[in-house]
């Protein structure tokens, strides 16, 4: 086997090879016979487009649009890993949805929050903890603020309940959904990009803030820059996209659980003028956004993700993430939308 790679990969090695001793009998096909996995090339235009928005943006952009019902793909930079953020909630939604096929959960089992859960950064669901007794909540409405509100404290609460990192990962690969890396979990993630260690009493007040302002420069710097160079949870966009092609075709969860994901990341409340921003009337699109760590003007990861369906009903699945810029925000948002405007212009 390994032999044959080299000469698949050297045609030149043929030469010094030994005539084979055995015969591979291939199946001819019929005249009218399709192929197995059509290669439907990219709208030209399209192409050029994506080629143009990154080249005019100061920051490393990835960018990548599957066609749902064409099956073609278009991409700029679209196979390097960049930091997801939390776009991949995605994931722990996908896993937790999967058990949920499999019975082992139900959307409407109870699920409890307590000050033990709290995470860092974004965790709306805080203010609603009183006391010892927590916030009584069930499984799927603890999802639903993980991808619409983009909950930290949520997310990492779903995340154990499918049994941890490990279990998101065993989903990613018996899935096949390609390079889309999942990390340790906020906490630890956090921490590792920031330059510290973690402790518990960073998830309260703003703790985990004074303790990163105390470090050196130089140490943020480094950590910062590692991160960015070899994310812990780096996935490139062309992998994102087509999981998310996979997820609106069915292939990935059962059709009550593929639906209910779609309409949930359509009713997200964030990133209202990233590639929403540029959605026209009449067009649906279902999304979720992953914002990083902010270091001395510079932003490590700014994304979003998601499913655009036009009005006659074909959809393109896109993955548009920043991984590291130092440009303002509203630059940000005009790249994307105009990702969206490119893809609209194709749709004719």
């Amino acid at each position: 086997m390994l032999l044959g790679c080299a000469v698949h990969e050297n045609p030149q090695l043929a030469a010094f090879l030994p005539a084979p001793n055995y015969r591979v009998l291939l199946p001819i096909p019929s005249a009218t016979a399709a192929p197995v996995h059509p290669v439907v090339p990219a709208p030209e235009g399209l192409v050029s487009s994506l080629g143009t928005i990154t080249r005019n943006f100061d920051g490393v952009v990835g960018i990548a649009i599957t066609s749902v019902d064409g099956g073609w793909i278009a991409s700029a930079n679209g196979a390097r890993k960049l930091p997801q953020q939390s776009v991949s909630k995605l994931w722990v939604a996908m896993t937790v949805l999967d058990a949920v096929d499999q019975g082992r959960i139900r959307l409407d089992d109870p699920l409890v929050i307590t000050r033990s859960d709290f995470t860092l950064f974004h965790q709306p669901i805080a203010a609603l903890v009183k006391g010892d007794q927590g916030y009584v909540s069930t499984v799927g409405e603890i999802m639903r603020r993980a991808l619409t509100m983009s909950d930290n404290t949520c997310n990492d609460k779903l995340l154990r309940l499918v049994g941890g990192p490990e279990a998101v990962r065993s989903f990613i690969a018996r899935n096949a959904l390609g390079p889309i890396r999942f990390g340790p979990g906020e906490k630890l993630l956090q921490a590792n990009t920031a330059g510290l260690q973690w402790r518990p009493e960073y998830s309260m007040g703003n703790s985990f803030a004074v303790a990163r302002a105390q470090l050196p420069r130089a140490t943020r710097v480094a950590a910062f820059d590692a991160y960015v160079a070899d994310p812990l949870d780096g996935a490139a966009p062309l992998a994102i996209a087509g999981a998310l092609a996979r997820l609106k075709r069915g292939e990935l969860l059962s059709p009550s659980s593929t639906a209910w994901l779609i309409s949930t990341m359509q009713s997200s409340h964030t990133g209202k003028q990233r590639l929403r921003g540029a959605v026209p009337p009449g067009w649906q699109f279902g999304h979720k956004t992953g914002t990083g760590q902010d270091l001395f003007g510079r932003t490590a990861g700014y994304n979003d993700v998601g499913i655009l369906t036009a009005p006659d009903g074909r959809s393109y699945a896109l993955a548009v993430m920043i991984g590291d810029t130092p440009r303002p925000i509203p630059e940000r948002q005009r790249l994307m939308q105009a990702v969206v405007q490119a893809i609209i212009a194709q749709h004719g």
